[in-house]
C-alpha cells in the first residue's frame, strides 16, 4: 500500500510543531521554576535571624559583675584541704596563689593601700605548727587605712588564742571569734574600720558535711572594696 507524500509531510510537520511546542514550554516552566525558588531562598534567607556570639564582658579579678568607681575589685578563695592553697586577686592582680608559691598552711593575709590599691605586703603564718608571737606582732603594726585580706589553708586557728582573735575583730571580722580547727575562712577588713566588714565567709569544719575527707568545702568570696578617700 502505497502512502500519499502529502500525507507523510503533513505528518511530520504535525509531530514537528509539536515538539517544538513541549520544548518551549518546558523551558519557560522552569524558568519560572527557578525564579520562584531563588525568590523562597532569597526569603528564607532574609526572613533567618542571624545569632551572633557575643562574648560576656570580663571583669577585674573575674568577677561577676562592674565594680563602682571608687572601689577595688577583689575575689578570693580559701585553700582546698591541705592540698591546693588559697588564691587573692585584688583589683586584677593576683596577689597569693599556689601559683606564685606564697601561700602556705594557717592564715595567708595581703595588705593594701586603701587609697591607691597597691600592694604593700604578703605574708602567710603557721598557726598549727609555729608559734602565734610573729602573726600577732605582723597585724599590730598594720597602718591604719589599710585594706586587710586573709584566706585559710588547712588549719588557721589551733595556735590562735584570744589577743590575736581581738585584733582581727579589730579590723572588721565576726566569724574570728569563732573560728576553729581546719575550719576555712576568708575575711576582707581593714584597720581603722568603724563597722563590721560584709566582706567575710566562713565554713565550720563537720565530719558530717566535710566535702573533703577532714576538711570542709573551699569558701570563695568576691566584691567591691570601697576606696579610702580620705
Amino acid at each position: 500500500m502505497r502512502i500519499p507524500v502529502a500525507g507523510v509531510i503533513k505528518w511530520v510537520v504535525v509531530v514537528a510543531v509539536f515538539l517544538v511546542t513541549f520544548y518551549v514550554i518546558s523551558q519557560v516552566f522552569e524558568l519560572k521554576m527557578d525564579s520562584n525558588l531563588g525568590s523562597i531562598f532569597a526569603r528564607s534567607a532574609l526572613d533567618t535571624p542571624v545569632h551572633t556570639i557575643t562574648k560576656p564582658p570580663r571583669y577585674k579579678c573575674g568577677i561577676t559583675k562592674l565594680c563602682p568607681e571608687k572601689h577595688f575589685a577583689f575575689k578570693m578563695a580559701s585553700g582546698a584541704a591541705n592540698v591546693v592553697g588559697p588564691k587573692i586577686c585584688f583589683d586584677d592582680v593576683v596577689l597569693m596563689s599556689g601559683v606564685k608559691n606564697n601561700v602556705g598552711r594557717g592564715i595567708n593575709t595581703a595588705l593594701v593601700n586603701g587609697k591607691t590599691g597597691q600592694v604593700i605586703e604578703t605574708q602567710f603564718h603557721d598557726l598549727w605548727g609555729s608559734d602565734v608571737a610573729p602573726f600577732i606582732d605582723f597585724i599590730k603594726k598594720i597602718d591604719e587605712g589599710t585594706i586587710v585580706l586573709m584566706a585559710t589553708y588547712d588549719d588557721g586557728a589551733t595556735k590562735l588564742n584570744d589577743e590575736a582573735r581581738k585584733i582581727i575583730s579589730e579590723l572588721g571580722s565576726s566569724s574570728i571569734s569563732s573560728l576553729a580547727f581546719r575550719d576555712n575562712w576568708v575575711f576582707v577588713g581593714g584597720k581603722g574600720i568603724k563597722t563590721k566588714s560584709p566582706f567575710e565567709q566562713h565554713i565550720k569544719n563537720n565530719k558530717d558535711t566535710n566535702k573533703y575527707e577532714g576538711w570542709p568545702e573551699v569558701v570563695e568570696m568576691e566584691g567591691c572594696v570601697p576606696q579610702k578617700l580620705d
